[in-house]
């Protein structure tokens, strides 16, 4: 898996995370951050490389900020052997 793969599955993984906690599902998320159910899904994954407007969008419907979405750490300890360097 190249570093970019590895990044979009992260993400993926983190979103999905995000979205469960919270109890919405792909189409709820969709609706309230502006972007289409089935992107949500593509971006969950990794089948797309998103944007970092929507990035934006996404961090903001979870009233979190941007770096946020990019702390990777309860991922990485979910998946020790599979995100190894």
């Amino acid at each position: 898996m190249n570093k970019n793969e590895e990044l979009n599955e992260l993400f993926g993984r983190k979103l999905r995370l995000l979205r469960m906690s919270r109890g919405l599902s792909q189409e709820e998320l969709g609706h309230l951050s502006g972007l289409h159910r089935t992107y949500i899904g593509q971006i969950e994954r990794a089948e797309k490389n998103i944007s970092l407007k929507n990035v934006g969008k996404i961090a903001k419907t979870f009233d979190l900020e941007v770096q946020e979405l990019f702390n990777f750490s309860d991922i990485y300890k979910a998946n020790i052997n599979k995100f190894k360097k």
